[in-house]
C-alpha cells in the first residue's frame, strides 16, 4: 500500500513539474524573444541561431539515448521541404513582428489564427460551418482585436505590415501544411529536427535576400568590435534555451495531462504573458488595448470550449466534422508558436 501511494506521489509531483516547466517556457518566450531581438537586431541570424540549438539539442540528446527522432535522409527532407519553407516563413514574419511591434500586438494578431482558420476550412476545405457557440466566439475575437488596433498608439505601417504576413503565413501552415506532412511518418522529435535543420540551411538564402549579412559584418568591421554585448548575448542564449525546452516540457505535458487541462494550461500562460510584459518594461499597449487584448483571449477560451464540446460527442458527428475538430483542438498548442516556432512544429506531430 505504501509503494503504491509513494508510486502516485511520485507520478503527481512528475507532471506538476512539467506543466509548472511547461508554463513557466510558454509565459516566458515571447517576452524573452522580444528582448532578444530589441537587444540584437538580427532578425535572421537570431531564428538560425535558434534553429541551431534546436536541431543540435535534438541531434545530442537523440546520441545520449534521452530520446529518439527519424534519422536525416534526402527523400524525406525533399518531401518535408514544403512545410519548412512554410514555417521558416512563419518565424521569419515573427521574429520581424517582434521587432517592430510590442508582445501584446503579436498575440492579438496570433490569436485571430482561429477566425482565418474557420473561414479557410469552411471555404477551401468544405468543412461545416462553425456552431452558433463557435461563430460567437470568433466574432468576440474579431471584435478585441479590431478595439486593439483601432487605439494602439503604437501603431505603424512596418509593424502591421509584419503582422498581417505573420497571421497568412501561420494560417497557412495550420490549414495546409500539418495535413502535408502527416502521411510522412515522422515521430514527434523528427518533425522537430527537420522542421529546424532545414530551416537552418534556408538562413543564408534569408540573409542575402533580405541585406542582413551586410548589416552583420558591417557591425563586426566596426571600430568598437563590440557588435554583441554581454546582455545582447544573454538574451540570444537564453531565447536558445527556451524555444528547445518548450518541445520538451510541451510534449511531455501534452502527453502527461488531458486536453482539457493543456488547454487551460495555455490560457493561463497567454494571460502569464501579458501580466509579465505590463510588469517588466513600457513596451505594452495601453490600459483599453489590455482590455481588448484579453477579450480576443477570453474569445479564444470560448472557441476552444465549443470546439472541444463538439468533440465530446463523435457518434452524432460525421468524420469531417471529426478531423475538424481534432484539428482544432490542436489549436492552443499551436499559440505558443507566439514566440519561436519551434513549439509549432507539434501541430504536425499530433496528427
Amino acid at each position: 500500500m505504501s509503494s503504491t501511494r509513494f508510486d502516485s506521489s511520485k507520478q503527481y509531483y512528475a507532471t506538476s513539474s512539467l506543466v509548472v516547466g511547461y508554463a513557466l517556457c510558454s509565459s516566458l518566450l515571447a517576452v524573452i524573444n522580444k528582448i532578444a531581438i530589441t537587444q540584437f537586431n538580427y532578425p535572421g541570424l537570431l531564428t538560425a541561431l535558434q534553429y541551431l540549438t534546436s536541431a543540435l539539442g535534438v541531434w545530442v540528446l537523440g546520441k545520449l539515448g534521452f530520446l529518439h527522432h527519424d534519422p536525416f535522409t534526402l527523400e524525406i527532407a525533399k518531401k518535408f521541404l514544403p512545410a519548412a519553407i512554410v514555417f521558416y516563413l512563419a518565424i521569419f514574419t515573427n521574429t520581424n513582428l517582434l521587432r517592430h511591434a510590442n508582445v501584446d500586438t503579436f498575440i492579438v494578431f496570433r490569436s485571430l489564427t482561429p477566425l482565418l482558420v474557420a473561414i479557410a476550412d469552411t471555404t477551401f476545405r468544405k468543412q461545416p460551418c462553425p456552431s452558433k457557440l463557435t461563430f460567437m466566439s470568433l466574432l468576440i475575437i474579431l471584435g478585441g482585436a479590431v478595439g486593439y488596433v483601432a487605439t494602439d498608439s503604437g501603431f505603424t505601417l512596418t509593424a502591421y505590415s509584419w503582422a498581417f504576413a505573420y497571421l497568412v503565413t501561420i494560417t497557412s501552415e495550420m490549414v495546409y501544411i500539418k495535413h502535408m506532412v502527416t502521411n510522412l511518418g515522422l515521430n514527434t522529435w523528427g518533425f522537430v529536427f527537420y522542421n529546424n535543420l532545414l530551416s537552418l540551411m534556408m538562413a543564408p538564402v534569408f540573409w542575402v535576400l533580405t541585406g542582413e549579412y551586410a548589416d552583420v559584418f558591417a557591425a563586426m568591421r566596426s571600430a568598437s568590435g563590440n557588435w554583441m554585448d554581454s546582455s545582447a548575448l544573454f538574451a540570444v542564449s537564453l531565447s536558445c534555451v527556451f524555444g528547445l525546452l518548450i518541445s520538451f516540457f510541451g510534449f511531455a505535458a501534452r502527453k502527461a495531462i488531458s486536453a482539457t487541462a493543456f488547454t487551460v494550461t495555455g490560457v493561463v500562460n497567454k494571460f502569464l504573458t501579458v501580466a509579465i510584459n505590463v510588469l517588466i518594461w513600457d513596451k505594452h499597449a495601453s490600459p483599453f488595448g489590455l482590455v481588448c487584448l484579453l477579450l480576443t483571449i477570453v474569445g479564444g477560451v470560448l472557441y476552444q470550449q465549443s470546439v472541444t464540446g463538439a468533440g465530446s460527442a463523435p457518434s452524432q458527428r460525421d468524420p469531417a466534422v471529426s478531423k475538424q475538430t481534432d484539428g482544432e483542438n490542436d489549436g492552443d498548442f499551436d499559440d505558443e508558436n507566439q514566440a519561436k516556432g519551434i513549439s509549432g512544429t507539434s501541430k504536425c506531430a499530433k496528427f
